[in-house]
């Protein structure tokens, strides 16, 4: 838990969600306790804001249950896009430096993929997380033999690898390497997500904040990874899930229950929505 003192419920105007590992469950479905409680959150006069590492097009099964009218920060923020996915704008990754990352996850023996307006490319269709992530997102991937046609105008690379330890070390490497050139962080333990400096969950919020004219201390936060940390530290409220890691847990103002155990629909009903301060 953090050490300073979370905005009070009553002044909360907007909760910002993640959504792998919060807002949905780890088999990826939205549950109907999850639906009541932003309903919940609307009647309030609360908004709903979403963002994720996924594309446009993987958050299109959430608009409609979740009557979503604010924009979507896609690509960690590389892409907000309207609810009819109309493109607000888009940060891409310098193009100079998009071979040089390649480079780096290549040593690191991460898999790579890369993301351009809509499109998914790939080089091995059978990779890990592949088959897992077209799943989730709800389209398939382009197979392409090499990149080297394709490397401008790219909003995400992900280095990919069960091996989370090597995911861990060439998150290292690429802080240390590009510095404030992209932002690098995991988006799953098995994820490395690589996008304009200013696309990370951070940068999110501070854009809700301009878009919707709501100020970041009157925003809620809710996640699992060490990306979402980004957007703890410049919102009035936190919220860590249950499967977070105790890293995470420590820097939010509050824990919930895992994604597994409506974690994201208790946090709603017990920090926001009850209109109190817990602690």
């Amino acid at each position: 838990m953090t050490d300073h003192s979370p905005t009070p419920a009553s002044d909360i105007r907007l909760l910002l969600a993640d959504v792998d590992g919060a807002l949905v469950t780890q088999d990826k479905v939205l549950t109907d306790r999850a639906a009541a409680a932003v309903r919940a959150l609307h009647e309030r006069g609360i908004s709903l804001a979403i963002t994720s590492g996924r594309p446009p097009r993987g958050m299109t099964m959430l608009i409609e249950p979740l009557q979503l009218k604010t924009p979507i920060g896609a690509f960690n923020g590389g892409m907000f896009v309207k609810p009819d996915l109309t493109v607000i704008d888009q940060r891409t990754i310098p193009d100079d430096i998009v071979p040089q990352v390649i480079e780096t996850m290549r040593k690191g023996e991460l898999d790579v993929w890369l993301y351009r307006g809509t499109d998914w490319f790939v080089q091995k269709k059978d990779a890990p997380h592949v088959d897992r992530e077209a799943w989730t997102v709800k389209f398939p991937p382009k197979v392409v033999e090499s990149y080297d046609d394709i490397m401008t105008d790219i909003v995400k690379i992900v280095g990919v690898s069960d091996d989370l330890d090597a995911v861990a070390r060439c998150e290292a490497a690429a802080q240390k390497q590009f510095g404030e050139k992209v932002s690098a962080a995991r988006s799953q333990p098995y994820y490395l997500d690589v996008t304009h400096p200013d696309a990370n969950k951070g940068g999110v919020a501070r854009r809700l904040e301009q878009f919707l004219d709501i100020p970041l201390k009157n925003m809620a936060t809710i996640g699992d990874q060490m990306n979402d940390t980004l957007m703890f530290k410049v919102t009035g409220m936190s919220i860590a899930m249950g499967n977070a890691s105790d890293e995470v847990k420590k820097l939010a103002d509050y824990s919930t229950a895992s994604n597994q155990d409506e974690g994201f629909a208790k946090a709603v009903e017990k920090y926001i929505l009850a209109g109190s301060d817990p602690r």
